[in-house]
């Protein structure tokens, strides 16, 4: 393009917020397979809007989609403060373990 000029506009934010987890059991199954592993997610940065054309909710964030799976807390927490990444940790769940006997179904 000759004789125009390009004018485009970042929102550049000095420092990502992201929360690390651990991964939950799935309700629908018993096993806890993949449970042991941590994610490191980002928080967006931008509120959803609605598409006027579809009117599905959507924004321009894409570190909206990033999900960043690590073995331990200690690595997912080293791994944040080397890239410089502000994070909060979720702590797990308690399990509770509903003790019943088989005849308690039939009471």
């Amino acid at each position: 393009m000759q004789g125009g000029t390009f004018a485009i506009a970042y929102k550049v934010s000095s420092m990502p917020n992201a929360r690390i987890y651990q991964i939950p059991k799935n309700a629908m199954q018993s096993g806890r397979a993949k449970t042991h592993t941590w994610m490191l997610e980002f928080e967006p940065a931008e509120p959803k809007q609605a598409d006027p054309l579809t009117g599905w909710a959507g924004s321009g964030d894409t570190r909206e989609q990033v999900k960043l799976k690590f073995p331990s807390l200690d690595a997912a927490t080293d791994y944040a403060t080397r890239e410089g990444i502000a994070f909060h940790v979720v702590p797990a769940p308690e399990r509770k373990l509903k003790l019943q006997a088989y005849a308690d179904n039939f009471k």
